[in-house]
């Protein structure tokens, strides 16, 4: 066999494992939250004291137009305004936007976590929904 190959094929071997040790070095499973902590599927007790993950992301916003209805507006002469209007949005872009999942999680949801401290603790990184 030609050497060159041998040691290509060897590379490349050790390469796809190490990735592979890299990706399932970092647990992963899924959770429910209960009214009182996080209840991971591959252990029994209840975790009281979990952490979650917060955001920081920047937000872009595309241009868009929206019509609707039009109340509690005033004109000029302090006549009030009502009807149908068409409201134009321009893009922008919203800088360090916080997504905060603490504050929407709810007993019952199921959660993606990454257990720590021996599966002491928890960090809840996302909310998992079914499509």
């Amino acid at each position: 066999m030609d050497p060159f190959k041998q040691l290509t094929s060897i590379l490349d071997m050790r390469i796809s494992e190490g990735a592979g040790n890299a990706i399932s070095g970092i647990p992963s499973e899924l959770g429910t939250i209960t009214a009182t902590g996080l209840v991971l599927d591959s252990f029994k007790h209840e975790v009281q004291d979990y952490l979650v993950a917060e955001w920081f992301v920047k937000a872009h916003f595309p241009s868009v137009e929206i019509s609707g209805q039009v109340t509690g507006l005033l004109d000029g002469q302090g006549k009030a305004v009502t009807g149908k209007a068409k409201f134009a949005f321009e893009s922008f872009e919203v800088e360090d936007l916080r997504l905060e999942l603490k504050a929407g999680l709810k007993p019952g949801d199921r959660v993606l976590a990454v257990p720590i401290n021996g599966g002491n603790d928890a960090i809840v990184i996302g909310k998992v929904v079914k499509s």
